[in-house]
């Protein structure tokens, strides 16, 4: 199994609830990880391409793993800080 994803990463977890709930209501995906992720993904508007197993640390995997595509997920911590993962495909 292979999974696309694409994720906003921030530091701070009251800013990456705040994005989710934009994103929940309607504001676009890519637009809000252009203008707050940390992630150098931001200028492809989060899109981290294709990936394999074992290839994303454990929670970010796990959390990408019980999405359904085009679905966006909770807030994820690792230890790069904040995510939002929303899963683009499954192959």
């Amino acid at each position: 199994m292979e999974w696309k994803a694409s994720h906003i990463l921030v530091k701070d977890k009251a800013l990456a609830d705040k994005l989710l709930k934009q994103i929940q209501g309607g504001a676009r995906f890519e637009e809000l990880a252009r203008d707050f992720s940390t992630c150098p993904s931001k200028t492809k508007g989060g899109d981290l391409g294709w990936y394999g197993p074992g290839k994303m640390v454990p929670a970010f995997e796990a959390a990408a793993d019980k999405l359904s595509v085009n679905r966006v997920s909770p807030v994820v911590k690792t230890q790069f800080g904040y995510h939002i993962i929303k899963l683009t495909g499954k192959r």
